[in-house]
């Protein structure tokens, strides 16, 4: 049996919702040596890392550090904190994060609202000022703002306000949507929101960055209820991220490195450009796919750039198709979730992997695979439409 060090692993692109492909950069920073987690060479690195996510989240707020796991780490860090058993929630659902959402508070002890849109769809302000009338008691608004099962970017500042009319809490899932798209949770009123790193921000997976308002902090020493998490507890974690560095856990340096180098290439790329990369290649993308003769799934209008979702045509099949990419090229893209699996599929432009000549590469591999399978593409308009965007 080949040893680790010994094994040849093939070199994928990565086009799918998560994990994107690295920057060379900050592969070479996650071979830097492994610091102790109270070593104040490493301390410093924590505050620098805090004050860059302070930034890219688009805040001021004192508690932004990044939490051990992925985005659903991050998620259940925010509801163990703000959910106390008995609590109101109200959660946004139009796809498979949003139900997530939803299941994770019940099992924090919430009694859950749901409010709905069609998979595909956003939601709207009005359905939830609507809820919150008939529900007085809900204490935290959660929202998705980029469904990752459908592509849908929800506009955030509306709901925002209507939340804070009828004194709830607004918490946000910026999962996919961090470093691709801008993220302003001052300006929009958010008062907790949680990422993760291995996708738009850039890094490997294994950190999920979240950041708590004033407002979320005072909800949080008011609990009447003790925390159900020592590991989550953010007012903990926030005392070892900062400059005294108490202990609370072992962190991994390395992966601290990672999100650093990650976030020093925002700063160096400019984080507008960094935003304009990522709609440019999502547009030709989605461009190139609609003039093959392919269906978008998500609203007009609402669509994210950095995860674009497109239906299966007949002819086609979701896993065959898959397949034959990641056999025949080397590219992984991904299938649906819930009542989309089989008739979706998902194709990401995330961070390093966000560049034109992959846009380019992966519309031609795509044709090429569909039209062997009979179905009825149009390479040639694809390929025109999208270098239509990419010279812009």
């Amino acid at each position: 049996m080949a040893t680790m060090t010994k094994r040849e692993l093939p070199n994928r692109l990565l086009l799918g919702p998560g994990p994107a492909n690295v920057h060379p950069q900050i592969m070479v920073a996650l071979q830097q040596p492994v610091l102790g987690h109270l070593d104040p060479v490493f301390q410093e690195i924590l505050v620098e890392t805090a004050g860059q996510l302070r930034r890219l989240f688009g805040t001021e707020n004192e508690l932004t550090l990044a939490v051990t796991g992925t985005g659903f780490s991050g998620m259940e860090s925010c509801l163990a904190n703000l959910i106390e058993p008995g609590d109101t929630m109200l959660v946004g659902v139009n796809g498979f994060f949003g139900t997530r959402m939803a299941d994770f508070a019940k099992r924090f002890g919430a009694e859950v609202v749901e409010v709905t849109a069609p998979w595909g769809q956003p939601l709207a302000a009005e359905d939830v000022d609507n809820a919150l009338h008939a529900n007085p008691s809900v204490k935290v608004v959660g929202i998705v703002h980029g469904e990752t099962s459908t592509g849908v970017r929800q506009p955030i500042e509306e709901i925002a306000r209507v939340a804070h009319a009828h004194g709830a809490l607004v918490l946000m899932d910026a999962v996919t949507t961090l470093g691709g798209l801008p993220v302003m949770v001052d300006a929009w009123g958010v008062d907790a929101a949680y990422s993760a790193s291995q996708k738009c921000v850039g890094t490997i997976s294994g950190l999920a960055p979240l950041t708590f308002s004033p407002r979320a902090r005072e909800r949080l020493a008011q609990r009447a209820a003790a925390l159900p998490t020592w590991y989550h507890d953010v007012e903990a974690l926030h005392q070892y991220w900062s400059a005294q560095g108490f202990y609370h856990h072992t962190c991994s340096s390395t992966l601290v490195y990672g999100l650093k180098a990650a976030l020093d290439l925002m700063d160096e790329e400019g984080i507008e450009n960094r935003f304009a990369r990522h709609q440019q290649c999502g547009d030709a993308l989605k461009a190139g796919l609609e003039a093959m003769g392919l269906s978008l799934v998500a609203a007009a209008g609402h669509r994210l750039p950095m995860l674009t979702t497109v239906r299966i045509p007949d002819g086609a099949e979701d896993l065959d198709v898959r397949k034959a990419l990641l056999a025949g090229h080397g590219i992984e893209i991904a299938g649906g979730l819930g009542p989309l699996m089989g008739q979706i599929w998902r194709i990401g432009l995330m961070g390093y992997a966000a560049r034109p000549v992959n846009v380019r590469t992966f519309l031609a591999a795509f044709a090429q695979i569909l039209t062997d399978r009979g179905c009825t593409i149009d390479a040639d308009a694809g390929k025109a439409a999208a270098e239509a965007h990419l010279a812009q």
